[in-house]
């Protein structure tokens, strides 16, 4: 497999996203959700329950940002489920993330680790967790977005990043559009977050040990690719908003 764009552009901060790899059979989220969410001005998970974390996840030695993502989305998950705030190592991601490269830091195809996911599982806190399913989103949707992120199912975005977003992070500024060759789309590489909650300039993001804002413009133009992940276990918000018994003849269907 060749080596994602942008693994080693910068000193700390490594991207490891591989270009997005489209199917048409994917699950969209919008066939699940049986009526519009109620959506509040602004949402963040992490604003609701203090205290989550916010690793590197050895994002600054590797290009295991997906997995990285992964294992934010796991705490994530498993505080609702367990309610205890899991110890997911660097040990641990790197472990996985080198397993679904066959050893090679060369990034990941992002669609192929959500399907391994749900499959196969993964170790974190020495325990193996599995997803009931990944959906896509239409990214053209700001209200789609917001609704999964308010369902509290897990946000994760697919980046082509630009240049210019390393100046913006490391300023703390948010990411936003610039014009010129620095705002090119994918100049920089691809990357993948979480999204655990948004405002009203647009997504708030777990990235590089970090929360960072991004716009919606930014959003609009440089996201690639954008999945609701649906946890095993689900609570009452997500059985009253979703229809997981279709989800689940989907999926049987899919197998």
């Amino acid at each position: 497999m060749a080596r994602s764009k942008g693994i080693d552009r910068h000193p700390i901060y490594k991207l490891g996203k591989a270009p997005a790899r489209r199917d048409r059979r994917n699950l969209r989220f919008a066939a699940i959700l049986r009526a519009p969410v109620k959506l509040p001005t602004e949402y963040d998970f992490d604003l609701k329950h203090p205290g989550i974390p916010v690793p590197m996840f050895a994002n600054d030695r590797y290009g295991d940002c997906v997995i990285a993502g992964r294992a934010h989305q796991t705490l994530r998950f498993e505080l609702l489920e367990q309610r205890a705030r899991l110890k997911i190592t660097d040990d641990e991601v790197v472990a996985e993330y080198l397993a679904e490269t066959g050893g090679e830091d060369a990034g990941l195809v992002v669609l192929d680790s959500l399907s391994r996911w749900r499959h196969d599982g993964w170790i974190a806190a020495r325990r193996r967790y599995r997803i009931q399913a990944y959906t896509e989103l239409d990214r053209a949707r700001r209200g789609e977005v917001k609704q999964a992120i308010v369902l509290d199912v897990g946000v994760g975005l697919g980046l082509a990043l630009p240049i210019s977003a390393q100046a913006q992070f490391q300023s703390g500024k948010a990411w936003d559009v610039v014009a010129g060759p620095a705002g090119a789309v994918n100049s920089w590489g691809g990357h993948y977050v979480l999204a655990p909650g948004y405002t009203k300039r647009g997504p708030v993001c777990v990235t590089w040990g970090q929360k960072h804002q991004m716009t919606w413009a930014f959003f609009a133009k440089y996201c690639d690719e954008a999945y609701a992940i649906i946890d095993a276990k689900n609570g009452a918000k997500q059985r009253r908003a979703l229809d997981l018994a279709a989800m689940k003849r989907f999926l049987r269907e899919l197998d």
